[in-house]
């Protein structure tokens, strides 16, 4: 591969890629680009007060955008077939990492939760990385289910419910309901039949019943979704000073930089929050906007999938729109109060390297099913100049 394939604005291939590939792929730049931006307003006071450095947080987002943005043009610039070929052993290696998270000594526990694992200096976390490679090996499960056995189709199953298990033990549900909705998504796509689907949607409801009955903080956090003035300075704080943002930023917003509640009234605003600092700063017409961007996005992805001629491929990338759009809305549902408080992160927004690996690969998962989904595009340069000298 060129090494010029791994610089984004350098990339002159791209001018040869069907026109759905290409506006994905600077919908993609600019969907980055704003989310740098809100991420750089709304982290500058805490990391300037904690680390004595206001772009502490955002100069570290740019690394680990670098990191996402080599294994984004890798998969961009690859056959498919190669990522679905490799997605198993991915799955089955991060796994073990989910579960390494469990061991006391090895995982790192923040705010009560242990889902991180510290590589050296660099934290990383196993259930964020799991998302584009669980769309792939379920694209690839559920796309040829009938050409698999039995013995072989139960055996993933049993790891696809070890993975939920797993997240859902560090504890993280919210993370757990999205690779689980992820799952049940792309089994109904590829035409599983419905008594399957049925039952575990079925089992799926009563485990999350489970999981908030026992564990009290998921409680409590339901309970303060529905009334959260009940108690504004414990479980209703968090909520409340998010919609006073939203509220705050009327029609135009405060401007750019200068949100109120990012002054340390509202906790975690540059992670699972930074949508309550955006529709701060740009009020209601940017929101409207950003709204717009998310809905052209899933559209595009959508028909790339319609489009695509390999039920795998279609798969991939309705996972991929998933991963992307539906996080999307379901971070905003949580900052707007429309669902209960999760720690799920917008992707291409919230700080986190993991998550912003994973949101590029997953990104990069749906440009080359859109790529290869023309005539011109099913295989890569390197390929087509091997075939020419033979």
């Amino acid at each position: 591969m060129n090494l010029r394939y791994l610089i984004p604005f350098f990339d002159t291939s791209a001018q040869s890629w069907s026109l759905e590939a290409r506006l994905l792929r600077w919908l993609t730049f600019l969907w980055l680009m704003v989310g740098l931006a809100a991420l750089f307003s709304a982290s500058y006071p805490v990391a300037d007060a904690d680390f004595g450095d206001g772009l502490y947080y955002f100069k570290r987002q740019i690394l680990w955008i670098l990191v996402g943005l080599v294994g984004f043009n890798l998969l961009v610039h690859s056959p498919l077939r190669y990522a679905l070929g490799m997605a198993h052993w991915f799955v089955v290696l991060i796994l073990g990492l989910i579960f390494a998270t469990l061991v006391p000594g090895l995982g790192t526990t923040v705010n009560g939760a242990t889902r991180w694992l510290a590589l050296g200096p660099v934290p990383i976390q196993p259930s964020e990385l799991m998302k584009p490679f669980l769309v792939l090996q379920s694209a690839r499960l559920f796309g040829q289910w009938n050409r698999f056995s039995p013995t072989y189709r139960w055996s993933w199953l049993a790891v696809f419910a070890a993975i939920l298990a797993g997240i859902l033990l560090q504890p993280n549900l919210s993370t757990t309901a999205l690779c689980g909705i992820t799952l049940w998504l792309i089994a109904m796509a590829a035409g599983i039949p419905y008594a399957y689907l049925g039952g575990t949607a079925l089992g799926g409801l009563l485990l999350a019943t489970l999981s908030i009955s026992i564990k009290e903080y998921q409680r409590r956090r339901v309970i303060s979704f529905l009334n959260p003035w009940a108690d504004p300075a414990q479980d209703g704080y968090q909520l409340i000073q998010s919609l006073l943002a939203v509220g705050s930023g009327g029609v135009w917003g405060t401007g750019f930089g200068l949100s109120q509640q990012k002054l340390f009234y509202l906790p975690i605003q540059y992670t699972d929050f930074i949508f309550a600092v955006f529709a701060e700063e740009f009020g209601f017409m940017g929101s409207l906007l950003l709204l717009l961007l998310l809905a052209i996005y899933g559209t595009l992805g959508l028909f790339v999938a319609l489009k695509a001629r390999k039920i795998v491929h279609q798969l991939v990338a309705i996972g991929a729109v998933i991963l992307m759009v539906g996080q999307s809305l379901l971070n905003i549902g949580v900052a707007t109060g429309a669902l209960p408080t999760t720690g799920l992160p917008f992707p291409l927004f919230s700080y986190g390297g993991s998550s912003m690996i994973a949101s590029l690969l997953a990104a990069g998962l749906l440009i080359r099913v859109a790529r290869e989904s023309s005539e011109a595009e099913v295989v890569s340069l390197p390929e087509q100049r091997l075939s020419a000298r033979s």
